[in-house]
């Protein structure tokens, strides 16, 4: 067949458009930007602490810039609501709290579904409270406190740290809940005040997170009665938990986690869940979120989920029947 040089170089154009289509068509590798991690709190706060030692880590793994942007206020709901209306494209990844899945009962109204808003990635970290008394209170166990806070009515309170609607506020409500106690709560705003006022004598109990309260346990200034977490304490292997002491299913633990905006492509979710929980596997970054008072998890998404799930189930009943409310 002879074509002329007008014909050749139509149909030779069109062979080479064809042999480029199923380049052109596939997508570019993930990142090929930098990836942005909202924190939902001020910097410095714990939260943003813990995500700026796994940011570091994950920047190497994935060859792209991760950095954090704080978006602090309305007890983290401004931030957590801005990475809401997101573009569920993989470059926004939002760090949150425990505070994540109590804000929605805590608040007439937040700009989020805890459920529905996010895709899990991984439940990065856990933490829990310590039920704690002054040496002078006359109760050297669970079993010795509850009857003495009940033959008082009112007499006995609580401190906790991180003020109204904080872990160690809500584990202390599930307590006083669970036993029909007469326990008053005292929000302070830091862990260190809280500890503060029951060594002082103040708030003879404190519902507090260990890395405040262990030095002082050591040294014989607060008398730690039981961890409300599933396993004791490494830095207090004496202390039982809730469970061992008679009580179980009266439990609290805090956890930091990593989530997408709803709709984030399953391939993305997944490299981001192996990449963050292998850089929270490394022996470095385990030894300084122990060192921040945090036991290292690394999770499935679908673990976090579950996590997700049933905490805003138990902590919104809790809330609701204490009628704890925030404006």
């Amino acid at each position: 067949m002879n074509l002329g040089r007008r014909q050749f170089l139509a149909f030779t154009g069109a062979g080479v458009s064809m042999t480029l289509v199923p380049k052109i068509a596939v997508a570019q590798p993930y990142p090929v930007r930098p990836v942005r991690v909202i924190v939902p709190y001020a910097p410095g706060a714990a939260t943003d602490v813990t995500t700026r030692l796994i940011t570091q880590g994950l920047s190497e793994r994935l060859g792209k810039q991760v950095y954090v942007e704080n978006v602090g206020g309305a007890g983290a709901n401004i931030g957590t609501g801005r990475a809401a209306q997101a573009a569920p494209d993989g470059y926004t990844m939002l760090f949150v709290s425990f505070q994540f899945v109590v804000n929605p009962a805590l608040y007439g109204k937040v700009p989020y579904d805890p459920i529905k808003s996010f895709d899990p990635v991984t439940l990065a970290a856990s933490t829990t409270v310590l039920l704690a008394v002054n040496p002078a209170v006359a109760a050297r166990t669970v079993d010795d406190l509850i009857p003495l806070i009940k033959a008082n009515p009112g007499k006995f309170n609580y401190a906790s740290g991180g003020g109204v609607g904080s872990p160690g506020h809500l584990a202390g409500e599930q307590f006083r809940q669970s036993f029909g106690l007469d326990l008053p709560h005292i929000p302070f705003n830091g862990a260190n005040l809280a500890v503060g006022s029951t060594v002082a004598g103040h708030t003879p109990i404190a519902f507090v997170a260990p890395t405040a309260s262990i030095p002082l346990v050591k040294d014989g200034k607060l008398r730690a009665l039981a961890v409300m977490g599933k396993t004791r304490l490494q830095a207090l292997p004496e202390v039982p938990t809730m469970a061992e002491a008679g009580y179980a299913g009266i439990e609290c633990e805090s956890w930091f986690g990593v989530l997408v905006p709803a709709g984030t492509p399953k391939e993305i979710t997944t490299l981001l869940n192996r990449e963050i929980v292998g850089v929270i596997a490394l022996p470095s970054t385990k030894e300084h979120l122990v060192t921040l008072g945090d036991d290292p998890v690394g999770s499935s998404p679908e673990e976090f989920a579950n996590v997700i799930k049933a905490d805003v189930e138990k902590w919104g009943k809790v809330i609701r029947v204490a009628n704890i409310k925030l404006q």
